[in-house]
């Protein structure tokens, strides 16, 4: 973790701003914008992008994944331009727990994948591009969203310490583990063998 020595009333700006920004549910205003209608009544009733993709509308999907992904990122890189270091991880936890536990929908959000990854895209470039490989490279073998993420998010930490980069190792683990902690019934669905593959719709 990063030495927290930025003024306490700026972090719990960057916090609340943060979390505010990760509260937004790009999925469920895309899929109305699209005519798609509520998408927590579609397929998973999940409001991200691999949920999206179940409706058939690619373009949907594609937008949903890059704006839940740059919510995470613009919270980092605005922070840390703004305060510095200690602010950018704080605001990329806030901005995924604002993710999976956003305030519009009364707390139920999604499963915060694509976020963890924008998020520590901007954390750290390239350990942020090693774990979107992984999440491809499951992907591409299994074809199985959850799988690709739950290997993600289990690699980050790794692949962020052989990197010289320990000081987020943290931060990853604990994004890691509540990506994890989400995909509790997909886990339940790979092991009895019932889990749906990508691009299946609803």
């Amino acid at each position: 973790m990063p030495t927290f020595d930025s003024a306490p009333a700026a972090l719990a700006l960057v916090a609340l701003a943060a979390y505010l920004l990760g509260s937004v549910p790009f999925g469920i205003v895309i899929a109305r914008l699209f005519g798609l209608g509520d998408l927590r009544t579609i397929g998973s009733g999940n409001i991200g992008a691999t949920n999206m993709l179940r409706t058939g509308n690619k373009l949907a999907a594609f937008l949903t994944l890059v704006l839940d992904a740059g919510k995470g990122a613009i919270a980092v890189l605005v922070a840390r331009f703004a305060v510095g270091e200690d602010a950018a991880q704080l605001a990329g936890l806030f901005a995924f727990l604002g993710h999976i536990y956003p305030i519009y929908l009364s707390f139920r959000g999604g499963k915060g994948v694509a976020t963890f990854l924008g998020t520590l895209l901007a954390l750290s470039f390239f350990g942020g591009l090693a774990a979107c490989l992984s999440w491809l490279m499951v992907a591409v073998l299994f074809r199985i969203s959850s799988l690709s993420a739950l290997i993600a998010a289990a690699t980050a930490p790794i692949w962020l310490w052989l990197l010289g980069q320990p000081e987020m190792t943290v931060l990853a683990a604990l994004l890691g583990a509540l990506v994890w902690l989400r995909h509790s019934e997909n886990i339940r669905r790979i092991v009895a063998g019932t889990e749906p593959r990508i691009g299946k719709k609803g």
